[in-house]
């Protein structure tokens, strides 16, 4: 593996997590075109992955690929930042090893074993964590992961500690750690539910809108500063105020979870108040990205790049943002919880924020990782550029059609006089999950696209001089 282009060696360890990651987004991509065909034909695959398998494998692949993503990004931009080698490439090719193995024995075992008896095979009578939606992985998966993040966390942290400390290193580490203790709230498994739901929470929601949007605001500053030249200075005031606003919104915006499952009624004022603030960090990292680009003192050639930065901002704050304040609010989320409109603030938050962000820096890093340069040719830009628009666009329509459908749904099954029961009001919107599909099959053929970007070959483009 060519590394020519590489400021330091060591960042080369990064390739094989990039590469798992968009591996494992193809998994969770065509287990999510089952389950919408599932919807709609309901014998699809059955008995062979049955509904609730096929929802387990999308989940648990959407957050190991995300996580391969953000390992693989740390591992790349730590050395450019701390100005000096990795502490231990060894140590991240083993735990990538050890990940990849994990994840996919794991997902093997969803799929070949009844729920039930994979729990018993695997000890969860000895500690009892699985069963629970996004930590449904067995008890020594989840220790697995412990040690995986124990041995990353030292593998980052000593490269940080030994090195230059800047802003983007420190609050990618912070966020790095905040999400690997969260993650050991997931051992905690109560037989009260109440308590159960109050503290999985923690790790669901204290992940996605707390210790992730750190290493979302790290990541998307690293970019902004190779791609734009906008002195750092600059980019790290943003960053400050950015981490600043998601954290105070996002540790007691977690109270828009608590409203109906039974915790005192003041979390709904709590919940309610801060959940409305939280639209304003994604806010500010959209005008953050937009201000950086519109402010830069060279034209990067990576042009793809560039838009996936820019890409980023937006979707994260209409899916994260606007779709989350939809229905944060007690009296509206009286009636939308657990609806077609979660389901479709979940998609666009996790693709705008979080997926966006993970491609963004694969695009940056691969033509360095791979030693052609610092971007791809022209033609494969091209290409790259339309799987941008293709999933962005088919992200859109599959949130606007799980809407149509969760206001319908509302409508029928829970705000009329006479509710419809819960079949007939699906069977009442089953349309929207058609385009769904649809909207799924065209957001599929963009992925494939970004892939088939790495392998076009053409002429490179060269770098263009830096504005006086």
């Amino acid at each position: 593996m060519s590394t020519a282009q590489l400021q330091y060696q060591s960042q080369s360890v990064a390739k094989p997590y990039f590469i798992a990651a968009i591996g494992l987004f193809v998994g969770q991509v065509l287990f999510g075109l089952i389950m919408g065909l599932q919807y709609v034909w309901g014998d699809f695959l059955f008995p062979e992955i049955p509904f609730n398998v096929a929802r387990m494998v999308h989940t648990n692949l959407l957050i190991v690929w995300l996580l391969f993503g953000f390992m693989g990004a740390a591992y790349y931009l730590v050395p450019e930042e701390a100005e000096r080698e990795l502490h231990s490439p060894k140590l991240a090719l083993a735990l990538f090893w050890i990940f990849l193995t994990a994840g996919v024995l794991t997902i093997i075992g969803y799929l070949a074993v009844p729920y039930a008896t994979l729990a018993k095979i695997t000890g969860n009578d000895i500690l009892p964590t699985m069963g629970r939606e996004f930590l449904e992985q067995p008890t020594i998966t989840k220790i697995g992961i412990v040690i995986v993040a124990l041995g990353f966390l030292y593998n980052i942290g000593l490269t940080v500690l030994s090195g230059r400390k800047t802003v983007i290193n420190v609050v990618l580490l912070t966020g790095l750690v905040g999400l690997a203790v969260m993650f050991l709230f997931s051992f905690y498994n109560p037989e009260n539910l109440v308590l159960d739901k109050y503290f999985w929470w923690w790790v669901v929601h204290l992940w996605v809108e707390g210790v992730w949007e750190l290493i979302l605001g790290a990541i998307l500053a690293f970019v902004l500063i190779k791609t734009t030249g906008v002195d750092r200075e600059v980019i790290d005031k943003w960053l400050y105020v950015i981490i600043a606003a998601a954290l105070i919104t996002g540790i007691i915006g977690t109270g828009h979870h608590y409203y109906w499952i039974g915790t005192p009624s003041y979390w709904q004022w709590l919940g309610g108040i801060f959940s409305a603030l939280e639209p304003i960090p994604f806010f500010m990292m959209t005008i953050f990205a937009f201000n950086m680009v519109f402010k830069r003192r060279k034209q990067h050639p990576n042009k793809a790049t560039v838009l996936w930065a820019m890409g980023t901002g937006v979707m994260a704050f209409l899916g994260a943002g606007v779709w989350g304040f939809m229905h944060t609010l007690a009296p509206v989320n009286y009636y939308t919880h657990g609806t077609q409109i979660t389901a479709a603030h979940g998609h666009m938050a996790f693709y705008g924020a979080y997926a966006m962000i993970v491609l963004t820096i694969i695009s940056y890093a691969m033509p360095k990782l791979r030693g052609i340069g610092t971007a791809m040719n022209d033609r494969a830009q091209i290409v790259e550029m339309w799987s941008f628009w293709l999933m962005t666009v088919a992200m859109v329509f599959i949130t606007l059609f799980l809407t149509a459908a969760g206001v319908l749904q509302v409508w029928l099954q829970r705000y009329q006089p006479n509710p419809m029961p819960f079949m007939a009001a699906q069977d009442q919107v089953a349309i929207f999950y058609w385009f769904r599909e649809l909207s799924g099959v065209v957001f599929t053929l963009g992925l494939l696209l970004y892939i088939l970007s790495f392998f076009i070959k053409g002429k490179q483009p060269a770098a263009q001089p830096t504005a006086a």
